[in-house]
């Protein structure tokens, strides 16, 4: 398979990964772990704004050549969210094993989302620099 039939199935994957991390770990909207436990990042609104990142990753799944440096602003979201994370396990990271015993699902969030988010980054960060190199081209 080429480079340009795969480059959108990383974007919807990115977009279903948000989506349905978010419905899943915050059990559709009900649980208040997420948020008691990074507040800044994972209020009822900032849950919102991360299935909204979702869907403008699969809205741009199949136009991603045409739009490079919105490629790179969804890079740099996905650093912020990786440098956020890797903030709170310095900082909270020993306490991850009480957690799992209270609130597994939440715990298991806090464990992933930082690898996921800097998976993604990668990607995007290397989307855009295929772009920008002409490997793949627009329409």
């Amino acid at each position: 398979m080429n480079i340009q039939r795969l480059i959108p199935l990383g974007f919807l994957a990115g977009g279903l990964v948000n989506i349905l991390g978010v419905l899943t770990f915050s059990a559709g909207f009900t649980s208040d772990g997420l948020a008691r436990l990074q507040p800044a990042l994972f209020s009822d609104f900032g849950l919102v704004a991360i299935v909204l990142w979702g869907l403008a990753y699969m809205a741009v799944s199949r136009s991603y050549a045409a739009v490079p440096w919105l490629v790179a602003v969804f890079a740099v979201e996905k650093l912020a969210y990786g440098i956020a994370w890797l903030s709170w396990m310095s900082a909270h990271g020993g306490e991850l094993g009480a957690l799992f015993g209270q609130q597994p699902l939440s715990a298991t969030f806090m464990l992933i989302y930082g690898p996921n988010d800097w998976a993604f980054c990668l990607f995007f960060a290397w989307v855009f620099l295929v772009i920008r190199r002409g490997r793949v081209q627009p329409g």
